[in-house]
């Protein structure tokens, strides 16, 4: 599993929900570091909202693995920056020396940035939170490839080397999950961001149509507003009306679906987009 190493994320729910399953965990993570621009005080990281985001984000994945084995399951993490081509057969080198071989891949690690193609100082009334400090920056050859080398690029050579080694070694079934926003489709104020997404659900699509003549799935789960340390108070009274279950997301709500999909009861389920919002984007 990609991008596992907040602790109040969707990754560290994921492992934990495939470890209390019996599985054993590989977690693939890269700090993400906020930028110097944006530094709050101290007080700020307290609570929900960028800063505790975060500083979320810049934790190893030290404490994941520790819940995984606690469970009575083996774990085993690696940090790398997807961004970069050569680690992606170094991620399923390190995998299976550990663990041996991957049977689910989820390709949950995203970066993200806002970005626009409003011109520099025109205000966006479309921006998700007048709380962050990162507002979006008009679109830049520079911030496409940010966003859509992780995003979209990353997980289509995983998924690619994920179907090479299953079909050298044989295998008879594997899983691929990617995890995609509900605002794909549109997503102005995070154009690349939604655009990187919706490029993956095409490739879960395509993959699934490919791959399944060797018993391996592949589906997209689509994400509405989920609590991962970024959803501020103010800003949850703002999308709870988009919302027909009457509330935010947890990263379990999330989690228990990719279990699912990884099951032998989604066997016949393939080139799927699933949405996970409580009725968000339906």
């Amino acid at each position: 599993m990609t991008g596992a190493n907040n602790p109040c994320g969707i990754g560290a729910a994921v492992a934990k929900a495939f470890a209390a399953q019996g599985a054993n965990i590989f977690i693939h993570y890269f700090r993400h570091f906020r930028r110097k621009d944006s530094e709050p005080n101290e007080s700020a990281v307290a609570g929900p909202g960028e800063a505790f985001y975060n500083s979320q984000q810049a934790v190893s994945a030290e404490g994941v693995l520790m819940s995984v084995r606690d469970m009575g399951r083996r774990a085993h993490a690696w940090e790398a920056n997807l961004s970069e081509p050569r680690v992606i057969s170094e991620l399923f080198n390190e995998a299976e020396k550990a663990l041996g071989p991957v049977s689910v891949l989820i390709n949950n690690a995203a970066y993200w940035e806002g970005d626009t193609f409003l011109p520099a100082g025109t205000d966006s009334a479309n921006r998700l939170s007048e709380s962050w400090t990162d507002r979006p920056r008009t679109i830049s050859a520079e911030s496409y490839d940010r966003i859509f080398d992780v995003n979209t690029r990353a997980p289509a050579l995983l998924m690619a080397e994920f179907a090479r080694r299953h079909i050298e070694r044989g295998s008879k079934s594997g899983r691929i999950i990617n995890v995609s926003t509900a605002g794909a489709y549109c997503f102005p104020s995070e154009i690349s961001y939604g655009a990187s997404k919706l490029a993956l659900e095409g490739y879960t699509r395509s993959a699934a149509t490919e791959l399944g003549r060797w018993g391996i799935t592949v589906n997209a789960v689509s994400l509405g507003p989920v609590q991962t340390g970024w959803i501020t108070p103010e800003l949850e009274k703002q999308i709870l009306p988009t919302i027909p279950m009457g509330r935010i997301g947890t990263p379990e709500d999330v989690a228990d679906v990719i279990v699912f999909l990884a099951s032998e009861q989604a066997r016949w389920l393939t080139g799927q987009r699933i949405y996970v919002g409580g009725g968000h984007g339906m």
